[in-house]
């Protein structure tokens, strides 16, 4: 009687106060009936890699094609042996601690179909299902922590069997091969798959729902080869609902996540809602921020009362990046954002550090010439593999600041902690919004929406993800970095502590094409000194200026430089008694 009294106060632990979520009109809630917006970060690049992310995608967009060139210099066994230490890497409790740490509630899983079952053409017999332990201990796995950090998991379905689209490489699509669409084998596994996974976490309360395919993109009937001018999409909705009937066969609970026709948000035809725990999912890359570019999914939550989730957004700019959360917050939207690490990397919070030995092998891929050997090939992806780990990934605070305090705090922050005396590099500003941390004139990429707008906000596409332009520094002292690409009117703060009340010497490093002016001033814009710069003959020739009696007060001291002329170039400043 005892162990059944217990046992019954385990089971309404788990699942009775659980947070299992479920819809309620247009709001996701748990089983308390509380709003959750679910604040995410996709995992892109584990299970399934896209060229761009290992920067392959000139030669190797599809990861088929990634693993081809792979083999080809280490072999079949040595590129296993990659992969084997590059999934046991990518992702582990380490990363989720840090994610749920960090403020993030959920976490969006693209997973690769092959990792859990057979491509159909290698089924050792027609229309049977052969399952991989991989796949699902992975997915066990990732699931365990996220429930250790109480932050939810989504399933997504990112390269269905067959490739789900004419965009190959987000699916992993060989389009020699029949696609998800043209071959009923791959439908049914598709399906088959889904129902285990549904039966294998039916009970699982930190699983936050099925995204059963991503980005759908195909042209059933429509001309543009992507579907976004399809206005039917017969066979997406007939193929969701197939999935949907046969996960709702073992596990009644659990959220189903739809998506539209044209990478997410072609929803033309929609049949009537087959099931009353669905929610509807969107995609948002490189627009505008504002009501006008969401009214679509806006008006499609109002006409069938059902929840809105962005499932898959991000590789912008910190500014694009706080504004989207202010318009998600506005509406009562969740979002994912993509992905967590790639290599050389400033717009996700991970970056993976590229090695020479790396770049090599890229070199070769792209250009030919001498082949590298296969034991210099292995080191270089062995290290590539080690350099996912999360200890040896560098963490981009910026971001992070950006997804999170500065969605409601225009405050700022030291980016480093700045001593007088001491050495300030210039890359080293304060953490905030444009406007307060910072200002300049490209800090945001809109080419989807205004092609004309278009630009690349962190030119240099080095170290944080501002709209301050840093390039790789050559100087006899430097931190390998430098501000650049300046324009008349920008400026950079930075928090700077003196112990006293003090007049001090700036030592400024900089270089500049023709004579120019800094101005100094403090956050209010008070003007501490004007500073001209005489020409240095090129912006990478560095000279050092020393400008005397700036004073600075007990405490910590927000100083600005602001340019006054274009093409000043900063290295640092050292700031002297």
């Amino acid at each position: 009687m005892k162990r059944t009294i217990l046992l019954s106060a385990l089971l309404l632990s788990q699942f009775g106060t659980s947070q299992l979520l479920r819809t309620d009109g247009q709001k996701i809630v748990n089983d308390k009936g509380e709003n959750i917006q679910l604040k995410g970060l996709g995992l892109g690049g584990w299970m399934l890699q896209e060229g761009y992310m290992l920067k392959t995608a000139d030669f190797a967009g599809p990861q088929y094609k990634i693993k081809e060139k792979i083999a080809e210099l280490i072999g079949e066994n040595g590129m296993n042996e990659f992969y084997k230490a590059y999934l046991k890497n990518g992702i582990t409790k380490q990363d989720i601690d840090f994610l749920a740490q960090s403020g993030f509630n959920s976490i969006r899983l693209p997973m690769h179909y092959n990792l859990h079952t057979l491509p159909i053409e290698k089924e050792p017999v027609k229309g049977q299902d052969t399952w991989l332990e991989e796949g699902f201990k992975m997915t066990d796995d990732l699931l365990k922590w996220c429930a250790d950090n109480k932050i939810y998991l989504i399933l997504d379905l990112h390269a269905a069997p067959g490739g789900q689209g004419n965009d190959v490489n987000i699916s992993d699509n060989d389009q020699s091969k029949p696609s998800l669409w043209e071959n009923e084998d791959n439908q049914k596994k598709t399906i088959a798959l889904w129902k285990k996974l549904a039966e294998r976490y039916k009970d699982e309360p930190w699983i936050g729902g099925y995204d059963l395919i991503n980005e759908p993109n195909i042209n059933f009937t429509g001309k543009n080869p992507n579907g976004t001018d399809e206005m039917s999409n017969a066979p997406l909705w007939k193929l969701q609902k197939e999935i949907t009937e046969a996960i709702r066969e073992v596990d009644k609970k659990h959220i189903i996540i739809l998506e539209g026709n044209g990478w997410g948000n072609n929803y033309n035809g929609l049949i009537p809602i087959w099931d009353k725990n669905i929610v509807f999912s969107f995609h948002k890359y490189w627009n505008n921020n504002d009501d006008a570019t969401i009214k679509g999914i806006l008006d499609l939550r109002e006409k069938h009362n059902i929840p809105i989730w962005l499932g898959e957004t991000g590789e912008n700019s910190n500014v694009w990046f706080t504004e989207l959360i202010q318009l998600m917050d506005k509406h009562n939207i969740g979002y994912a954002f993509w992905p967590m690490k790639k290599i050389d990397n400033t717009a996700g919070i991970a970056n993976v550090k590229i090695t020479p030995e790396y770049q090599q092998l890229l070199d070769y891929w792209k250009n030919g010439g001498k082949k590298p050997s296969k034991e210099f090939a292995t080191k270089a992806l062995m290290k590539i593999a080690d350099h996912y780990k999360f200890s040896n990934t560098e963490i981009k605070n910026d971001v992070i600041d950006a997804m999170f305090r500065q969605v409601t705090d225009a405050s700022t922050k030291p980016f480093k902690n700045h001593q007088v005396p001491g050495r300030i590099f210039a890359t080293d500003y304060d953490l905030g919004r444009m406007g307060s941390a910072y200002m300049d004139k490209d800090f945001i990429n809109l080419w989807v929406s205004d092609p004309a707008k278009r630009s690349e906000w962190n030119a240099g596409h080095q170290l944080r993800n501002d709209g301050v332009d840093i390039y790789t520094c050559n100087d006899t002292v430097t931190n390998h970095y430098y501000v650049g690409k300046t324009e008349k009117g920008e400026w950079i703060q930075y928090t700077i502590h003196s112990k006293a009340d003090k007049s001090y010497v700036f030592d400024i490093r900089y270089s500049s094409v023709a004579d120019s002016k800094i101005r100094i001033e403090n956050a209010s814009g008070q003007q501490l000194v004007t500073v001209s710069l005489s020409s240095t003959g090129g912006k990478e020739n560095w000279k050092t200026i020393s400008v005397k009696g700036i004073k600075l007060q007990k405490g910590d001291n927000k100083i600005r430089f602001v340019f006054e002329n274009e093409g000043i170039n900063l290295n640092y400043f050292e700031v002297k008694q």
